[in-house]
């Protein structure tokens, strides 16, 4: 007999999975949003189309040693949560309403494309060093949920 998983440990198993795909050198992300127990839209962290990949150019905040959590406009990538919410503009999938489901907890520049963008909860597994994100999703109702992981992890 099988073991169903439920809709947070379903999205999330595809943001690991979109997590894969990521060609940053410090910290791989991956992103989903799901409205209506459907996929709305993925992403993972990496640089912009036609953008050469960092795993060739080498990481710049690596090489100026930036603290992680810190200037993030010294990166040539975006986000996953950022291509995520790209991905869907892209398309014109409104996401209004959704969830998005991260690897890690957002930073603050993620936590604010995504109040604005209208979705209404986060999941996460892992943690960021960035503590204004938290602060913020809370003062505007930003419904912020860590999943716990099943002892031996996703398979």
């Amino acid at each position: 007999m099988s073991t169903r998983p439920d809709w947070d440990t379903y999205f999330m198993d595809m943001a690991r999975l979109a997590e894969r795909r990521s060609t940053c050198l410090r910290r791989r992300v991956g992103a989903v949003v799901a409205k209506d127990k459907m996929v709305m839209a993925t992403g993972y962290n990496g640089t912009p189309k036609g953008v050469t990949h960092c795993e060739v150019t080498g990481c710049l905040r690596e090489k100026l040693g930036v603290p992680s959590g810190q200037r993030h406009e010294l990166c040539r990538g975006l986000h996953a949560e950022q291509n995520a919410i790209v991905q869907a503009a892209y398309h014109g999938v409104s996401i209004r309403g959704g969830t998005m489901y991260c690897t890690f907890r957002p930073c603050v520049i993620c936590v604010k494309m995504i109040i604005n963008a209208g979705l209404e909860r986060v999941v996460f597994l892992g943690d960021y060093p960035d503590d204004l994100s938290a602060a913020m999703a809370a003062e505007a109702g930003l419904k912020m949920v860590r999943l716990t992981e099943p002892a031996g992890g996703t398979p």
